[in-house]
């Protein structure tokens, strides 16, 4: 099968260039789905969903964005399809948005929820890869430091846009989701305009380090990847996801729907400064910062479900600086780990056991905050403990970016 990369083209613009732009995608794709994730638990709860069921579906679909991309990913590697994927992903996400909010009934929600994820995990492996190959250039912290940031400002303007459709109808989800498609047009456009500026980004990392050979699309994976990855489904077991929180803050009566979105946005906002401030310590020092994960981690559940507002909302920022840390930091250590040939099946595994992890963590935290918040507290506290203690193995094997 020929490549869609264009092997051998010169970039069409500067590696900081490159990463500017397809943040912008990703901040347009941002405005999409995060504004309709900021409401997935107050609108299937409005279907008749119960704590229990919020739990399972978004972790579910968390665990189809990352458990899928074991296949996706060795599929970008073998066919080097990376933006004829990375396009059909975010074809497929910014279609679901729009018709979650006209479902009407829980189990065709449910199923547009996990769609909605299904495109980012056919999309994101190749969208790494594409994005590692510049970040070689910028330094992989920064680079995917920086994109993290713009995605959040998307993803601090879709929340507040449906914010305020929703205080504007009251409460209607149609309109307030609808009028997502426009970011989503948008995106797709860029995108496509990207692809023919740089049909090649590997160029980027060619020119970064010309001596350096590209590894084949075959071979073992390093065994340093594998400890790390062992360490990040350990703290994605015991992260609560937004929907159980959100939920938690509606059924409590301690913040109104209207309100939920402006808070995701807060969250968001705290996402992109820990992304920045973790990937400039990254580049600095290695993955010893990643300690800040699971100590944030096991603070979400002592704060956000707690029985007044202030903690509470508190503790959904927190989950925002835990975010931050995963979407930007823990992606530039998979980037440094493994060579570029392999690099796009590395994402896929590593998303994997993350999406196992994301479904474990999803039905523990919606399941035992039903049960006992004190039993969640616990059991979430002794996880990051493991956690810490995976991660201590792999620093000892890897202490400094570009090893391993």
């Amino acid at each position: 099968m020929k490549p869609d990369t264009g092997a051998g083209a010169a970039p069409g613009m500067r590696p900081w260039g490159f990463v500017v732009w397809f943040g912008t995608v990703s901040l347009l794709a941002d405005v999409v789905y995060e504004g309709a994730r900021s409401v997935t638990g107050p609108l299937l709860a409005s279907l008749g969903a119960s704590s229990l069921v919020v739990g399972v579906v978004t972790g579910a679909g968390e665990a189809a964005a990352l458990g899928l991309r074991l296949v996706s990913g060795p599929l970008a590697d073998r066919t080097h399809r990376f933006w004829g994927l990375a396009i059909a992903g975010y074809a497929l996400t910014v279609v679901s948005v729009p018709l979650l909010g006209v479902a009407g009934v829980l189990w065709a929600a449910c199923v547009l929820v996990i769609a909605e994820r299904v495109g980012k995990a056919v999309r994101s492996p190749a969208k790494d890869t594409l994005l590692s190959h510049a970040t070689a250039a910028t330094g992989r912290g920064r680079g995917f430091a920086v994109h993290e940031a713009m995605d959040q400002i998307g993803a601090l303007v879709g929340p507040l846009l449906v914010a305020g459709v929703l205080a504007l109808t009251g409460d209607d989800y149609a309109p307030a989701l609808g009028v997502l498609a426009v970011p989503g047009a948008a995106a797709l456009g860029l995108l496509v305009r990207l692809r023919s500026r740089v049909p090649d980004p590997e160029a980027y990392e060619r020119g970064a380090a010309p001596k350096a050979p590209r590894a084949a699309a075959g071979g073992r994976l390093p065994t340093a990847f594998w400890t790390y990855a062992a360490f990040t489904a350990a703290t994605t077991t015991g992260f609560a996801t937004f929907g159980v929180l959100s939920y938690h803050l509606v059924q409590r009566h301690l913040l109104a729907t209207a309100w939920v979105p402006v808070l995701y946005a807060g969250a968001m906002a705290v996402d992109a400064v820990a992304a920045l401030v973790t990937g400039w310590l990254y580049d600095r020092y290695g993955s010893r910062v990643l300690v800040a994960l699971p100590v944030l981690t096991a603070a979400v559940p002592c704060l956000a479900f707690t029985h007044t507002l202030a903690p509470a909302a508190a503790g959904s920022l927190v989950w925002g600086a835990a975010m931050g840390i995963q979407e930007s930091t823990l992606r530039a250590v998979v980037a440094d780990l493994v060579p570029s040939g392999r690099r796009a099946t590395a994402y896929g595994v590593f998303a994997g056991a993350v999406g196992a992890a994301s479904l474990a963590g999803g039905a523990l935290t919606g399941g035992l905050y039903g049960y006992s918040v004190p039993v969640l507290i616990t059991v979430v506290v002794v996880i990051q403990v493991l956690a810490l203690a995976l991660l201590g193995v792999t620093t000892t094997r890897r202490t400094r970016p570009g090893t391993g």
